[in-house]
């Protein structure tokens, strides 16, 4: 069955790639220098306002500061890190293409079935390079694109030109600017006006040495009326030394778009991960985050959507495990700028095991978004003494015709419910494991069924590990 093969997968905190021989067709390690932004550049014959868009972002890069309230990145040292790798493989387009070794890597994480089943698009990107790309026939029939964001930069320079960091630009932070200086691999995404792409596209981005950076970059541009689903899986197996991620994701939506962006992140326990995620919204445009957080050290991801467009609205779900001496540091941006916007977010997190959940938020409503309506819910659950959650929302209303709620608890497990629950004849663990499910199951329902099962069994190995909560 496909999604139990993608579940055993979803393990990859313990799962051995030792097969996979690895020789790096080029590598690029150490201090981060202009030389080596150059030499990216070079190697992926980039045209000179890419290059200049790079040293721009490694300029800021040094000249910004590092967040002062990042924790558990004590150990981060980018100049022992390979920033750029490309493993010695060509690009494929059918899984026979590609060597075996990778090959029998991606079946047991179960792409080929989920690719075959469910998608319309796939591509999977091992270290710094996609190594694997293709998609349905009638949606480039249709006029969809879908290609590795360098192709992209090559062959749409007019298009990607317009949108590439305009969305979300380095001088965001200093960890936007890192990325925009070694960017490399991602997804390049274009939808035509009224075309729906009903089944939904994934990029699977894996990263498979120890004491290496990935930069994905994804780029998605829905033009006006169009829809399309996009899913997001992250994967690492556990090394004995930390790796590092610092992906970024634009997302343009077009006037009366519709845009799904799912991620399902399970990275290995030393991890290092920040994910920078923003859309631009049009009138009547629409944008759904789901964030399924369970893996990594220490996780650093805030979806973010700029309603722009009159009437323009967006939903981000996340469901966020914090389990063992880990920090998930997550949240939501939503920045309300025209009028009869609307926003819902909605944060659940499970802390167990010593484990860390924060929520960091922040609705922003301009002068002029007359009509505008936020909401904003976070739920933490906290199951032992040692486990801590932290809520940091922020609301900045400069309209007065504006409604923004917010909402906030931290709870444990109901002794009275699981009280009733084992009075009816279940088991005590069974009663645990169902109440934990119930708590995400609002989140789990908005996933596509495949996937929601995926994440739903992934958590209850999670539980189960808790002492027999399964």
């Amino acid at each position: 069955m496909a999604a139990r093969r993608v579940l055993e997968s979803l393990e990859l905190g313990d799962t051995s790639i030792a097969s996979v021989t690895l020789k790096p067709r080029v590598e690029l390690r150490g201090r981060i220098t202009r030389s080596m932004v150059e030499e990216i550049s070079r190697i992926k014959r980039e045209p000179e306002w890419m290059l200049q868009l790079r040293l721009r972002s490694l300029e800021l890069f040094e000249k910004l500061p590092t967040p002062n309230w990042l924790i558990g990145v004590e150990e981060l040292d980018l100049e022992e890190l390979a920033h750029y790798v490309h493993p010695d493989v060509d690009r494929a387009a059918s899984w026979d293409e590609l060597p075996e070794d990778i090959k029998r890597v991606y079946e047991r994480i179960g792409l080929p079935e989920i690719e075959r089943k469910a998608l319309s698009g796939l591509a999977a990107q091992l270290e710094s390079e996609n190594v694997y790309l293709a998609f349905r026939k009638f949606l480039e029939e249709k006029g969809v694109l879908l290609m590795d964001m360098s192709e992209a930069v090559a062959r749409y320079p007019d298009l990607v030109r317009k949108f590439f960091m305009r969305i979300f630009p380095p001088s965001d932070h200093k960890f936007a600017a890192l990325h925009g200086a070694l960017w490399s691999g991602g997804v390049f995404l274009y939808v035509p006006p009224g075309v729906r792409v009903e089944a939904p596209i994934e990029a699977f981005f894996f990263i498979a040495s120890e004491l290496e950076s990935q930069f994905e970059h994804t780029l998605i541009v829905a033009d006006r009326g169009s829809y399309v689903h996009f899913i997001e899986g992250c994967s690492a197996p556990l090394f004995k030394k930390y790796s590092f991620h610092d992906g970024m994701v634009e997302v343009y939506v077009g006037e009366n778009a519709h845009v799904k962006f799912t991620t399902i992140q399970n990275w290995s326990k030393n991890l290092i991960n920040f994910n920078n995620k923003r859309a631009l919204l049009e009138r009547g445009a629409r944008i759904e985050w789901v964030e399924g957080s369970i893996g990594s050290k220490a996780s650093y991801v805030y979806p973010s959507a700029v309603l722009r467009g009159e009437g323009a609205s967006a939903s981000i779900h996340g469901v966020t495990l914090a389990k063992g001496s880990v920090w998930k540091d997550s949240g939501a941006k939503v920045f309300h700028l025209a009028p009869n916007t609307a926003s819902e977010v909605v944060s659940k997190s499970i802390s167990v095991e010593g484990g860390t959940a924060v929520y960091r938020g922040l609705v922003k409503v301009a002068k002029g978004a007359k009509g505008a309506t936020a909401s904003v819910k976070c739920d933490s659950l906290v199951l032992d003494e040692r486990s801590r959650a932290y809520t940091y929302p922020r609301n900045e209303v400069e309209e007065e015709e504006a409604t923004v709620v917010h909402e906030a608890s931290v709870g444990k497990l109901g002794e009275d419910v699981l009280f009733y629950l084992r009075a009816r004849g279940l088991r005590e663990s069974e009663a645990r494991r169902l109440l934990l499910l119930g708590y995400v199951s609002d989140i789990l329902g908005r996933l596509p069924a495949e996937y929601g099962l995926v994440l739903r069994k992934v958590l209850e190995l999670e539980f189960e590990e808790l002492g027999g909560y399964g």
